[in-house]
């Protein structure tokens, strides 16, 4: 081909050696360029609505001196030009009938327009299993070809384009279609345009998917719902209204046109929550519902879980226990075999009452060797001693006691069979030989002290409210908090003075200060700090949300995040002088802690707890009782009490302190709490408390005690947490 020949393909002329081809396919210009030895681009771009689609390099210059003749076919290098992205100005021209030169952009040709379409409808709404009608009005010269892009529609459906409008019928509409769009196209030589309309399909509810609970970080009953408009969801238990709460609660977490995935998320489960769950989804066209079972826990005392329980066993418990084990179940027993059971009966029945007499001797004999005050004397830690008394108990290393071989009235129930419970020869009450030898217990006399409130009472007396004169050299009188002691037997005279002494020697700034005793007559008396704003569970629901909103006039200030963390590492820190002295609180919680002025928190237990706190505490035997919210697995099957389970109690007390105050599992009773916690389960972060703290308390409750945090560690956590967060004392006014 000669050097600078033209040539025409289709709508477009182009010089051989720089290589333009432009293709017009509706609206939309593809454009290949080549200038040898350059690689090839490729441009698209949607003329109507000046929108590039690809990449592109032109060389208009192979379109001047072209001899174009004004007609409708090249109209749309007209509408190019004067398209908004446009830039390039180049003078193009064409040759109308009377072989004169008009510039492109003054060419009129007559019945040579863009087309246009307008549907009647663009807000197209239908009720599934209807059917509508939608028009397409088209304009444009020449007259434009119409169609109707229908992608993806599952219901029948006709179309009439003879005519105009346009006609589209769909038929008996589905709610699969919910949500596509459809569109009527208008295209001619010049161009083509587009209108569409999202077709929304009204539909009665569909409960597609729903299992049984899954357990996750919580328990979930998934399911996935259908329905437009949005149907409000409602669950049933047991075929009653489930009232949804912080802890059971809907959760909608994917949401794709109609289709909503979401689940029933339940916090801590048990076997309360066992039953059937039925799912009802409404909204004006309908309404269904789905039914499914779920079992998050075996219900206590039963098969496998019946070994969690403590409670006391009498000989009753025994021969009811036997008699069930070798129990023969048979459809053919005769009467003869109905009256040998009756006499087995009788004959277990009379043994029972004589034994119960002599366990009743045996109790009231070892009650009256009982300290009624903290410190016992050597037995272990883990013991059937009244738990009523001050719970902290010293470390011994080099002594052991023997184990009981027997099953006591606080034994512990596993399966089907009596288990005793298991001394622990690491922990043992203090003995006069592991005093120091210089301890001295200062005495106060009598008429120094001046009562002038009751403050509680306990299993071993009350407390009081106190003026202390000459206890203190730089003031001539002090406010002081006194314990009395109720019984005044030998025994429990020796334990006070023992206890005396185990106190006088526990001297640190988070441990409540006792100052001395009082001896002269009865009765004994013990005389403590006073602490001004008393006890810390007390404290913190009076400065929780739920204090600041109720209260009239003054208002108490809510705690914050940096004051609950100085609280925390406070008592972190009296348990870290504790264990550096080797002593096991076995009691440590927020009732047991006291609030003084500056926020300065201490721990302390003047034994009142267990009266004023009742229902934080688990009767066993009948008079032992067990702070179970706040205890390890092992103390709980094993009455195993050590460091290592302080420090699980450590970690409840930090979730006291971040929610307030409240109660451990407090929507649970004691049975349901034990069989949560030594089936591994444990309480859920606080809405207020940082993941840092929380995964503290989780560091704190690990099953394993070897695998806890050191108390060391927990309080040089908590001490960076509270510095990096400055804390304000202006809470206390």
């Amino acid at each position: 081909m000669p050097v600078g020949e033209r040539i025409t393909l289709g709508h477009f002329l182009c010089r051989h050696w720089d290589i333009s081809v432009r293709i017009l396919l509706g609206h939309y210009c593809i454009t290949f360029t080549w200038s040898p030895p350059a690689p090839i681009f490729l441009y698209v771009h949607d003329i109507l609505h000046s929108k590039q689609i690809g990449f592109a390099i032109f060389c208009y210059r192979i379109l001047v001196d072209n001899p174009f003749k004004c007609s409708c076919e090249i109209m749309w290098i007209k509408k190019f030009q004067e398209a908004k992205f446009y830039t390039e100005t180049q003078d193009l021209y064409c040759i109308d009938d009377n072989n004169k030169r008009t510039a492109l952009l003054d060419m009129k040709v007559p019945n040579c327009d863009l087309p246009s379409a307008n549907l009647s409808n663009y807000n197209i709404t239908v009720v599934e299993g209807k059917s509508i009608t939608l028009y397409c009005d088209t304009t444009g010269r020449p007259p434009p070809n119409v169609s109707w892009v229908l992608t993806n529609l599952v219901s029948n459906h006709e179309s009439d384009t003879s005519k105009n409008p346009a006609s589209l019928t769909i038929k008996n509409v589905s709610s699969m279609d919910s949500g596509l769009w459809i569109s009527c196209v208008a295209e001619n030589i010049v161009g083509e345009d587009q209108a569409s309309a999202e077709l929304t399909v009204f539909f009665a509810p569909n409960i597609t998917f729903i299992e049984s609970p899954t357990p996750d970080h919580h328990w979930c009953i998934p399911f996935t719902v259908k329905g437009n408009p949005k149907p409000t969801l409602q669950w049933f238990y047991e075929g009653a209204i489930l009232n949804e709460s912080e802890y059971i609660c809907t959760k909608i977490h994917v949401i794709n046109q109609s289709e909503y995935h979401g689940c029933l998320q339940l916090d801590n489960p048990t076997h309360l929550n066992n039953g059937a769950y039925t799912l009802l989804a409404k909204n004006e066209y309908g309404e269904d519902e789905k039914r499914v079972d779920a079992h998050f826990m075996s219900v206590p005392g039963d098969g496998e879980y019946r070994w969690f329980f403590f409670y006391e066993t009498t000989p009753n418990d025994l021969g009811d226990t036997t008699n069930n084990s070798n129990q023969i179940t048979s459809t053919d027993v005769s009467n003869k075999e109905n009256e040998d059971s009756i006499t087995v009966y009788v004959v277990v029945g009379i043994a029972a009452l004589v034994c119960t007499g002599l366990v009743i001797m045996l109790i009231i004999l070892k009650f009256g060797r009982h300290s009624k005050f903290g410190m016992k004397g050597p037995s272990s830690v883990i013991s059937n001693d009244d738990d009523s008394a001050s719970p902290l108990h010293h470390i011994s290393n080099g002594s052991n006691t023997p184990s009981s071989s027997e099953g006591g009235p606080d034994a512990v129930i596993i399966g089907m069979t009596k288990i005793p419970v298991i001394e622990n020869p690491q922990y043992f009450g203090i003995t006069n030989s592991q005093l120091k030898p210089d301890t001295f217990v200062q005495h106060i006399k009598r008429h120094n002290i001046v009562l002038k409130r009751e403050l509680g009472e306990g299993a071993f007396g009350k407390v009081f409210l106190a003026e202390c004169y000459n206890l203190c050299p730089e003031q001539d009188k002090i406010l002081v908090a006194v314990k009395t002691l109720k019984d005044a037997s030998d025994n429990a005279r020796k334990d006070f003075h023992r206890e005396a002494e185990l106190l006088t020697n526990l001297q640190h700034e988070h441990i409540v200060k006792f100052y001395g005793v009082c001896v002269e007559g009865d009765p004994l008396i013990m005389v403590f700090e006073y602490m001004k704003h008393g006890d810390l569970n007390k404290f913190l629901r009076a400065h929780g949300p739920d204090a600041v909103l109720m209260a009239e006039g003054n208002r108490p200030a809510e705690l914050t995040q940096s004051q609950m963390l100085h609280i925390a590492q406070q008592i972190a820190a009296g348990m870290v002088y504790l264990a550096s002295q080797h002593f096991v609180h076995r009691d440590l919680a927020t009732r047991n802690c006291l609030v003084g002025e500056n926020l300065l928190v201490k721990i302390g237990d003047f034994g009142m707890s267990r009266d004023v706190y009742s229902t934080d505490y688990y009767r066993v035997g009948g008079h032992t009782m067990l702070p179970i919210r706040w205890m390890p697995p092992e103390s709980i099957m094993y009455r195993k009490f050590t460091t290592e389970s302080d420090v699980w109690s450590l970690g409840v007390v930090l979730w006291e302190i971040f929610t307030y105050g409240k109660q451990p599992w407090y929507q649970l009773s004691n049975n349901e709490v034990i069989e949560c916690i030594t089936q591994g389960r444990v309480l859920q972060r606080p809405r207020t408390c940082p993941k840092e703290v929380y995964d503290l308390m989780l560091g704190c409750w690990q099953r394993e005690p070897h695998m806890r945090l050191n108390i060391k560690e927990i309080h040089s956590l908590l001490q960076n947490l509270a510095k990096a967060s400055p804390v304000y004392l202006d809470i206390l006014g």
